[in-house]
């Protein structure tokens, strides 16, 4: 997370890049860049770690909220973003929730490169026609694209495999985030993601968004589950108001400063 605030940081598609590459003294999934916002407490924009620029994110979401929420002393703060304004309350910083507004079903939406009249399940597979190791994942649009595969076993597939093969997809036009989720209960469900521009990643609060309002659209699940990702558990629920409401901890690793020469090229 770059503070961009009080004084604006040039960064673009080769900073992002230099940033997330985890051979660096840094990396990270995505670089988030905290700027003034006339509508909200702040404005976040969202970079991948390859360098390109995303609407949305649960979990930078809700790290950007603890901040904002510390700062100004309140548990309710607003965060702006590309895909809309998000609401957040902040308990403590292992209670934090985020509305993540209402989920788009349409193929126009999503986007996808054809029709589909039901997206609860498109036709698409890996592997041969009459035995596929994917098949007909569920799409839906939570501010950026998903496509989710029910399995068995999260961890019998080889995700970074299927991953960028399925996120660069003809189908998906604007690529899409991938992933695997298993089905453990009514109210609780794995799930492993390959994030666009990111690759395969510990969390991601939009695929568990998207995997948990899926699983209720199917009637796998009831309308608030558990989804456990390889970094930790996040508490979904799809309200009655047809909002999506993400709730987890955030927590800061360290702080520092950057180097005036690390962003001093040109943006891209």
């Amino acid at each position: 997370m770059l503070d961009a605030r009080a004084r604006p940081i040039a960064i673009g598609q080769t900073q992002a890049q230099t940033l997330g590459d985890r051979k660096g003294e840094l990396g990270c999934d995505q670089v988030i860049v905290m700027e003034p916002s006339k509508t909200a407490d702040v404005f976040m924009r969202i970079f991948n770690a390859d360098g390109s620029e995303v609407s949305a994110c649960g979990n930078a979401t809700r790290c950007i909220a603890l901040v904002a929420a510390e700062e100004l002393g309140r548990p309710e703060v607003t965060v702006e973003t590309r895909a809309g304004l998000l609401k957040a309350k902040v308990a403590d910083a292992d209670n934090i929730t985020i509305d993540m507004g209402k989920p788009r079903f349409g193929w126009e939406d999503i986007p996808l490169a054809e029709p589909f009249h039901d997206t609860t399940g498109i036709e698409l597979q890996i592997g041969p026609v009459d035995e596929p190791v994917l098949h007909t994942p569920s799409v839906v649009n939570v501010g950026n694209p998903h496509a989710i595969f029910w399995v068995d076993d999260v961890d019998a597939h080889d995700l970074g495999r299927f991953g960028p093969l399925l996120e660069n997809h003809p189908i998906f036009p604007e690529r899409a985030n991938i992933s695997l989720a298993q089905i453990t209960s009514r109210n609780s469900l794995k799930l492993r993601t390959w994030e666009r521009g990111a690759g395969l990643t510990r969390a991601c609060g939009t695929a568990a968004c998207a995997a948990a309002i899926c699983a209720a659209r199917k009637d796998l699940t009831d309308r608030r589950v558990n989804v456990e990702l390889p970094g930790g558990t996040l508490v979904i629920e799809w309200a009655l108001n047809d909002h999506i409401l993400m709730s987890g901890p955030a927590e800061q690793e360290f702080a520092g400063t950057l180097a005036a020469d690390t962003l001093s090229r040109n943006p891209a």
